[in-house]
């Protein structure tokens, strides 16, 4: 019996080989995702975890397209008003031109990514559940090289915050106690057996059973909040996607209450039919930078008629206005998007955060610090009623085309730029007729509205003329706009995969 090949778009060549390793034993485009998905969480140290939170957007042949929101809450189920409050601390590294967050026991949000991981596996996959988490368990017990992202964000806090825990510093330092280097094999023997433990359970032995019971022994020695009624209550959510039609194409993106895929709708609605053809014009990018503001400003009431109506009234444009755009970061993201030849698409986004420096004893896992993202609760850590889902800008994505069935799966990291990269590269694909590697290559603009508005361009692109606002033009292909990840499959066309030159990646297609 054939399998199903795959087009998959990775962070790194492990977890792309993942991707047709499973598909090769009888998986689908979902099965493919997870198990890439699973291998960054492992080898992608210090940027995602398996304990972070994510989503997934899927749709398979014949079906309608979901996202499973594993993305993270609030926990403190169960203690009292005075256990809130403690070990959490303030860090301040250079990363990213200077960035102040929150570390320590205290800065740990219940993580939703497994849940969604294993969900989508349940609903939609093929492949039998050992064999699509046996390739992150062979990479953490054989080891792997530290890649370059990891190893250029270790740079910056191997010690602020990843030095602080005694089973942390083990792993990213050697026996001088000097920083690992990019291409330095990690080997993290005790991920292997957690891993292992997922296998044989699911996911919910990081819920209810061993690994829950290791985790909640820690934060209870070590004054973190995450309880196991936290865990044991957690579940991750399927929700409709939200549905953009235009120019031949349906797209489905993460619905609310994230808002980056209703960004990334919105300001696909007012881009209708632009750019025309080719690339962005010098009229065509002024549009741009309008949408960009007028989304991420929160300048929608300024809008006239027509935009209003292309926002589908009032319904896009009221769910655009809700969400407040600026306060979103969400820094360390890793994503994958896959697609097969059955007509079948998965994207998936993940994060930990900054990373709250915390290894559970016994488990080989980073646990997240998405309480310590200070833009997202800037009423401190521990200031939202436990079981609030915390908002996120990922908009992991997927799209058919109509008449021959084509599908894509596209998604990015890259904090706030997540819904700006998105938004151009299907632009430029499905209106400006580009190719997809094209479009994923081409120079990309970011309204940034954060205290002040700033026009971030990639220098190769003319926006200085284009725009009344302060403008700072950067390197092509700068790490700072994303990195998008597509995969696509057509019946005329077959299988392609497409890795953005701003990040490392990797891409594979299965074999014929």
């Amino acid at each position: 019996m054939a399998h199903p090949r795959v087009a998959v778009a990775a962070p790194n060549r492990a977890a792309a080989d993942a991707g047709v390793r499973v598909a090769a034993e009888g998986g689908n485009a979902v099965d493919a995702a997870i198990a890439a998905t699973l291998v960054t969480m492992v080898n992608e140290i210090g940027v995602v975890s398996p304990a972070s939170g994510g989503f997934v957007t899927l749709q398979v042949a014949g079906g309608e397209p979901v996202t499973i929101d594993g993305w993270v809450e609030m926990p403190g189920r169960g203690l009292p008003p005075d256990r809130l409050g403690r070990a959490v601390w303030d860090v301040s590294t250079d990363y990213g031109g200077g960035t102040t967050t929150t570390v320590g026991h205290g800065s740990v949000a219940t993580p939703g990514g497994m849940k969604a991981l294993d969900l989508a596996h349940q609903r939609s996959g093929k492949a039998p559940w050992r064999e699509v988490v046996q390739p992150a368990i062979d990479v953490a017990r054989q080891g792997f090289p530290l890649s370059r992202t990891s190893g250029y964000y270790l740079g910056y806090t191997h010690e602020i915050i990843f030095g602080w825990h005694r089973p942390s510093h083990r792993v990213v330092h050697d026996e001088d106690g000097v920083v690992i280097k990019a291409g330095t094999t990690v080997l993290i023997p005790e991920l292997a057996e957690a891993l292992e433990l997922i296998a044989e359970a699911g996911a919910e032995t990081m819920y209810t059973g061993e690994l829950a019971e290791l985790l909640v022994r820690d934060m209870a020695d070590n004054e973190g909040i995450l309880t196991a009624e936290d865990l044991a209550a957690y579940e991750a959510i399927v929700r409709p996607a939200l549905v953009l039609k235009q120019n031949g194409w349906t797209l489905a993106t993460n619905p609310p209450p994230a808002v980056g895929g209703v960004a990334v709708a919105a300001m696909l609605a007012l881009l209708d039919g632009v750019p025309a053809q080719g690339g962005w014009n010098q009229s065509e990018l002024q549009r741009l930078v309008e949408v960009q503001h007028a989304v991420f400003g929160r300048r929608l009431a300024e809008l006239d008629e027509e935009d209003v109506r292309q926002l589908e009234g009032q319904k896009l444009l009221d769910l655009a206005a809700a969400g407040d755009l600026r306060a979103l970061t969400s820094p360390s993201t890793a994503t994958v998007s896959v697609v097969d030849d059955e007509g079948d698409a998965c994207a998936i986004t993940v994060s930990s955060g900054y990373g709250s420096g915390v290894m559970t004893p016994g488990t080989g896992i980073w646990l997240n610090n998405a309480l310590g993202e200070q833009e997202l609760l800037p009423g401190g850590p521990h200031s939202l009623v436990p079981g609030t889902r915390l908002t996120s800008n990922m908009a992991p994505s997927v799209a058919r085309r109509d008449g021959d069935g084509a599908v894509l799966a596209i998604s990015s990291p890259g904090s706030d730029r997540i819904p700006t990269a998105l938004a151009q590269v299907y632009a430029l694909y499905t209106h400006g007729g580009l190719s997809l590697e094209d479009a994923v290559e081409h120079p990309r603009v970011h309204v940034r509205v954060r205290e002040d508005v700033v026009v971030d361009y990639e220098d190769d692109l003319p926006v200085s003329g284009s725009t009344n606002l302060p403008a700072r033009p950067m390197p092509p292909h700068s790490m700072y706009f994303g990195g998008v990840a597509a995969a696509f499959w057509a019946p005329a066309d077959g299988l392609q995969a497409v890795g953005d030159p701003r990040r490392t990646g990797a891409t594979a297609i299965s074999p014929d």
